[in-house]
């Protein structure tokens, strides 16, 4: 029997992940949206992909209301995606999101509940860190399965602009990135390696701290670029890797935004870190050794989610 996946917010990373994830195969999608019409079209036209694509899932559309009405369709979801939310403009910080998308994200997260008790909450909507805070106090649900994507996109960034800059395979790059998703992420380059050698050893100081710093500004580079949105390819493209490590039981490590008790000397906060990711969500949050300068710096970027937190007043 397909699982099912419902996805809130029919926007570009919306249609994006329901197409990866109903391509796949082993799951239904239900895409929602509050624009009349929207998710519908983009369902019905991914469904109609079916005999080229050669998957059998079922894609649908559904309208919803800004109150958290008709929501009905998206019950017993084994997984929610929340996308949904006012995307970054030029200009505009993740910080700057926050009121705004307080609000959306509170009313989501109760009409997703209502209707699917047990599922697993994966949250997309920026700020993330804080945004995911909020969906777990909102939701009542246990920490395990409320979870923020941010580090697996972050970390397949800083891969990118070091596989282009060593020309190397994608692939061959071994990497991680913590902490908050923004400017006081915590990318680890005394943790890379590139077909096993020290990222420290191929480049210079000045030029890992550019990449770093590249990475940290990822998304608003493309911002710039697009001017009317921001990314999806990449987001959508993690977001699937979580559903699948989730509904195929993989068990797989990832960067995720995690809720801490203690680890990292970090308590009662959302923050990325590395986690194994499986069919109850997360199974275990994973520690890693740092330095005290690595340590310090993943720390730093708590506090700069902790403000936000403390601004929503949850």
């Amino acid at each position: 029997m397909r699982k099912k996946v419902s996805i809130i917010g029919a926007g570009q990373t919306g249609a994006s992940t329901a197409q990866r994830i109903v391509q796949r195969g082993y799951a239904d999608v239900v895409l929602t949206d509050v624009v009349e019409g929207l998710a519908e079209g983009k369902a019905l036209d991914l469904q109609e992909s079916a005999p080229i694509e050669g998957f059998n899932a079922l894609a649908q559309g559904v309208t919803t209301t800004p109150d958290g009405g008709g929501y009905e369709a998206t019950s017993n979801s084994d997984l929610v995606i929340i996308t949904s939310g006012v995307a970054r403009k030029p200009g505009m910080s993740r910080d700057d999101l926050l009121a705004i998308n307080q609000k959306v994200i509170s009313t989501v997260v109760r009409a997703v509940v209502d209707q699917s008790p047990n599922c697993v909450i994966v949250m997309l909507t920026n700020p993330v860190d804080a945004m995911t805070q909020l969906a777990y106090r909102v939701s009542g649900f246990p920490s395990n399965r409320v979870i923020g994507q941010a580090g697996i996109l972050d970390t397949a960034r800083y891969k990118t602009f070091i596989a282009l800059e060593l020309n190397v395979a994608f692939q061959d790059v071994e990497a991680i990135v913590l902490g908050g998703h923004g400017d006081s992420m915590v990318p680890l380059p005394n943790e890379t390696r590139v077909g096993g050698q020290p990222l420290t050893s191929l480049l210079t100081k000045d030029r890992i701290d550019q990449i770093v710093e590249r990475t940290r500004r990822g998304g608003e580079e493309i911002v710039r670029f697009l001017k009317t949105g921001s990314a999806f390819y990449a987001p959508s493209a993690a977001l699937a890797a979580m559903a699948d490590a989730i509904l195929l039981g993989q068990n797989r490590i990832y960067p995720c935004c995690a809720y801490l008790e203690g680890q990292y000397g970090i308590r009662d906060l959302y923050v990325g870190v590395p986690v194994k990711l499986g069919t109850n969500g997360i199974e275990e949050i994973i520690e890693l050794s740092l330095s005290p300068d690595e340590l310090a710096a993943l720390q730093h970027s708590a506090e700069a989610v902790k403000s936000l937190v403390q601004a929503m007043k949850i």
